[in-house]
């Protein structure tokens, strides 16, 4: 629409592809909004999807100040721009403009402690600020992301009516809630990306082991996912996994899926997990596995390389072998089990280091509804995310997901199909290391006594770095090797 003298409810700033999607999400409900890029096309192109997808309230602005001026007291603007330096830049650009009470919403993926230094910033010029992770992708930007909103309770009670409208629906409410003070709704949406790149991890080896192990094709591929895509292991990622061995290539032969170049991207939010996680003392072993891959996935060179001088050093291929005796159905069956196992410790991976961060912070996370929220339109929505807000509705104080007694039973009846396909792929040579990682999280976890004593006692050898003792209280130091010699006393 052209430009209304009426002010609109709420603006946005930074309309790429989500920008854009979100700005058409919130005039679609209804509510006025006031849109601006840099780049004046971009405020062009939007204003003509708006008006071609049904005439929608959304009004292009040129400048900053026309834009902010555009919008009603107190005014509450959305910004969609890279993160880093573009964020810091846009709210220079709009903050001379703006009065006191009025409030800035970064929807990008940020490091959580910019937000809280931007917060800090701008809270000396009287305006507000929110943190918001925005979660599934330009689709979800357009029918209804879940989204995580931290820092001003004030700013996002400004904004809440629209957030609820806009937010993907589910049962038990909209996917949006408050999530809490400072950086929370970042770190939040970070760990989320990291349990994704978990999940798409495990997928993949899924995927590795039956295709090379089992021997099964894109069709049966495609047909098997569609098929636990009904069951437990219902997800998006599931879903859009099944359609991507449907399709098939249009420039050559066979399926798409099989010439893609096996090289993984990333923007970061998987590494900034596996850093926090070390920060805090958090054993997240799957994400760390998934993010270890990706980096892998890159040396593709170096991998060719090393295929071809280990294969003349003498290394054979395993898998062909194996894959002659093997059971396809119960390989099948096994597979699935062991995803869903391995999905579970992800997922207490992710939620073990929100509850770390959150003590720190003094944050009070709502695990539950955290669980509720990623129900639908995010990446990681899935059918068991149901289970696991009950979970934390039934103990609020949960230590990890893994002692909730329905989800140690589910554990409990996996873990031989979860040990056999582990087996399986490490004798065929076909790396695993998420569902490794997993099942080795499991195993430390559940056992009351592990080899952490030796640990201890070579670090009082070589360091004096004192050990405890299960027999007696206090911190001990013996001279190790005095006493092995038969020349010294323990002390």
């Amino acid at each position: 629409m052209e430009a209304s003298t009426a002010l609109s409810r709420i603006g946005l700033a930074g309309l790429a592809v989500m920008g854009q999607n979100l700005a058409l999400n919130v005039a679609e409900k209804g509510f006025p909004i006031s849109v601006y890029n840099r780049t004046t096309s971009k405020v062009d192109e939007t204003v003509k999807r708006a008006e071609d997808e049904g005439r929608l309230p959304l009004f292009g602005h040129y400048s900053p100040r026309d834009f902010v001026l555009s919008i009603q007291r107190p005014r509450s603007v959305v910004i969609l721009v890279k993160a880093g330096a573009p964020v810091d830049q846009t709210i220079a650009a709009l903050s001379d403009h703006m009065e006191p009470g009025d409030c800035i919403i970064d929807g990008g993926n940020e490091w959580y402690e910019n937000t809280e230094r931007r917060m800090q910033e701008v809270s000396n010029k009287g305006l507000l600020y929110l943190g918001m992770g925005v979660s599934g992708g330009e689709e979800g930007a357009r029918f209804g992301p879940s989204l995580m909103p931290g820092g001003s309770h004030q700013a996002y009670t400004n904004i809440k009516d629209i957030l609820e409208k806009v937010a993907a629906q589910v049962e038990d409410g909209p996917c949006v809630t408050y999530i809490g003070e400072g950086g929370s709704g970042n770190f939040v949406k970070m760990v989320h990306n990291g349990i994704e790149y978990g999940d798409m991890q495990l997928i993949s080896e899924a995927y590795d082991v039956l295709k090379h192990v089992g021997g099964l094709s894109n069709d049966e591929l495609a047909e098997i996912f569609a098929e636990w895509n009904r069951g437990e292991l219902e997800s998006f990622l599931i879903e859009i996994t099944s359609d991507i061995f449907r399709v098939k290539d249009d420039l050559g032969d066979g399926h798409l899926v099989d010439k893609i170049l096996d090289k993984t991207g990333m923007k970061g939010t998987g590494k900034w997990t596996v850093q926090q996680a070390a920060e805090l003392s958090v054993a997240a072993p799957t994400i760390a596995a998934s993010l270890d891959c990706r980096y892998l996935s890159g040396l593709k060179e170096e991998r060719e390389n090393a295929a071809e001088v280990l294969k003349q050093a003498g290394l054979k291929e395993e898998v062909g072998s194996l894959a002659q005796g093997i059971d396809k159905k119960r390989l099948i069956d096994d597979v699935r089990q062991a995803l869903y196992a391995s999905k579970i410790c992800s997922y207490a991976q992710g939620m073990n280091l929100l509850r770390a961060k959150s003590v720190e912070k003094g944050w009070n996370l709502n695990f539950g509804e955290l669980a509720r929220i990623w129900k639908g339109g995010c990446i990681i929505r899935a059918v068991f995310l149901d289970r696991i807000k009950k979970a934390y509705k039934r103990n609020p104080n949960l230590a990890s997901l893994l002692v909730d007694p329905e989800f140690a039973g589910e554990m409990v009846q996996r873990q031989a199909a979860w040990r056999r396909v582990v087996g399986l792929a490490i004798s065929a040579g076909i790396s695993t290391p998420g569902m490794c990682a997993s099942l080795a999280y499991f195993d430390t976890y559940r056992r009351a006594r592990l080899p952490a004593n030796l640990v201890q006692a070579q670090r009082d050898l070589f360091g004096a770095h004192t050990y405890e003792r299960v027999d007696r209280p206090g911190s001990f130091h013996t001279e190790w090797k005095k006493v092995a010699h038969g020349v010294g006393a323990l002390n």
